[in-house]
């Protein structure tokens, strides 16, 4: 009998030179002992079977990873209006940890809220019923805003007159002063210019204004809020007409000569007059505009008020209510809709963890599409490796795997498992290989993410398992069989094989047992 000490060198000669895995380690466990055997051809050795630990393992390299990680950025541009947080701050999820200047974006959020407030408030209303006293209130409304649009309307009749004045005084008491026969079918002007055409201009427009200072004056006398919308739209082409009259004669008066007739005192008087009247009929324009305005608005109320009073005499029906759902869900989706906008102005963190990069100052101008915030994870630690195309149908989720780091050497370990294994490979320096993602059995303060890890993956541990060295198998005829000794004479016995161990040794599943001799091949 061999010492076990050239037992075991034998068996480890003969497992580093024949069908270990590529890329596996583990220890060896051989299910058996050697002997040595006297043959015709020499020496020979034997291996007697015992069940033993089966262990299929592979080794990979990886990096950890946090197992939450991600590079944020905003949606759309702006200036910073401020950072909440710095690098290796501990963040909550939804944190905010930068915005752009966003404040008209904050005003339409709270008058959107106000908004739907007020829709939500009116469905109840409908949906409850109005007291007598809610409806006097509505009558009341009404009566305030006849009365308000009454007095609109005055205004505008009052602005309109007032044009009027101003343009009557313009024309008939200004321009008329160097106008010789104004009022005539032939106006003439007093004065020369350098430019005929502007006095055939003035002197034509003259002309036509006349008729537009009587049939304006008539239209006055008989206003009445009935025709005041046609008056409004008259009155300003009219109030527009004398403006342009007394641009003309600003530019004749500015094209003078002077001459026996007119001296050049008279000519500066009337440039001075012009200008004044001008500014007369701008400010009669804007007053009859704002007069106009404020008489629509008081028409809008008033015609709002009035069919709410109408609704709220009538009572809700089925058809008001489910209207009214419909303005509440409209004036919800425009509140989602700032929100959006607003929240494209904001960086929140997505879950909880540390901050890891924050590029950006208040003031700085940023684009979309960058990333110049990060953050990691803060819960279990993830490792990501690569495995060989010819090992990967040897993985499963939940495998153990048993991991180092190279910060702090081989003898310190760690626990994980793994948790997913993509489907589709990844080609790395030309060789196919899928990634596998592992984690970490809870949580240990000295790992980090990018460390460099060292993994050893158990695919199969069994306890009891008969295996034999794969260089003793024979196959012939699509049958294996191992030479062992029946009665101390070689017998050949067919054989059915499972999995191969870490170490090369393969499972026998049948035709071998506890206690058989099996012969080992002689080395050459």
């Amino acid at each position: 009998m061999l010492t076990i000490t050239s037992h075991i060198k034998a068996a480890l000669s003969f497992i580093r030179s024949h069908f270990i895995i590529a890329g596996i380690t583990g220890m060896l466990v051989v299910g058996g002992t050697l002997f040595a055997m006297n043959g015709g051809g020499g020496d020979a050795q034997t291996l007697a079977l015992h069940p033993a630990d089966f262990l299929q393992q592979i080794s990979v390299s990886g990096t950890v990873v946090a197992a939450d990680d991600a590079d944020l950025g905003f949606t759309q541009g702006g200036r910073i209006a401020g950072t909440y947080a710095k690098v290796g701050d501990r963040v909550s999820r939804g944190t905010i940890l930068a915005s752009l200047e966003n404040g008209d974006l904050r005003a339409a959020v709270l008058q959107k809220e106000a908004a739907l407030e007020i829709e939500e408030a009116n469905l109840a209303s409908l949906v409850q019923g109005l007291r007598p006293e809610e409806i006097a209130i509505t009558e009341a409304q009404v009566a305030m805003d006849e009365a308000t649009l009454m007095q609109a309307k005055q205004g505008v009749i009052n602005a309109l007159q007032n044009a009027y004045t101003k343009t009557d005084d313009a024309v008939r008491n200004t321009v008329d002063q160097f106008i010789q026969n104004p009022r005539s079918a032939n106006p003439q002007l007093l004065f020369v210019t350098t430019d005929q055409s502007i006095k055939e201009k003035l002197e034509s427009s003259r002309l036509a204004l006349e008729e537009v200072l009587i049939r304006w004056e008539s239209t006055l006398a008989t206003l009445g809020g009935e025709s005041l919308s046609t008056a409004n739209t008259q009155g300003k082409s009219d109030l527009e007409a004398g403006i342009r009259f007394l641009s003309l004669a600003n530019t004749a008066l500015n094209k003078s000569t002077r001459n026996e007739q007119v001296t050049s005192a008279s000519l500066a008087e009337w440039t001075s007059d012009v200008a004044g009247a001008r500014t007369n009929l701008n400010v009669a324009m804007d007053t009859l505009t704002s007069a106009v305005t404020a008489e629509k608005s008081a028409a809008t109320a008033l015609a709002k008020n009035e069919r709410k009073l109408a609704l709220d005499r009538a009572g809700s029906s089925l058809s008001d209510i489910n209207a009214q759902k419909a303005r509440v869900k409209a004036a919800q989706a425009d509140l989602e809709n700032v929100r959006a906008q607003l929240r494209k102005t904001l960086v929140i963190a997505p879950f909880n963890g540390i901050l890891t990069k924050m590029d950006i100052r208040p003031g700085e101008i940023v684009t979309s599409g960058t990333s110049p915030i990060a953050m990691m994870g803060e819960g279990t630690l993830e490792i990501e490796g690569y495995v060989p195309e010819v090992n990967v149908a040897l993985l499963k989720p939940e495998n153990p795997a048993l991991v180092t780091l190279d910060a702090y050497g081989p003898n310190v370990t760690f626990g994980g498992k793994i948790i997913s294994i993509d489907p589709a490979r990844t080609v790395r320096d030309g060789v196919s290989a899928y990634k596998v993602m592992l984690r970490f059995d809870g949580g240990d303060t000295r790992i980090r993410s990018g460390m460099t890890a060292n993994i050893v993956i158990t695919t199969e541990e069994r306890q009891n398992v008969v295996s034999i060295p794969q260089g003793v198998i024979t196959r012939r005829d699509g049958k294996k069989f191992v030479t062992i000794l029946k009665e101390n004479n070689p017998f050949e016995q067919e054989v059915t094989t499972g999995l191969v161990s870490s170490l090369g040794n393969i499972e026998i599943l049948s035709g071998l047992g506890d206690g058989d001799v099996v012969v080992l091949p002689n080395e050459e």
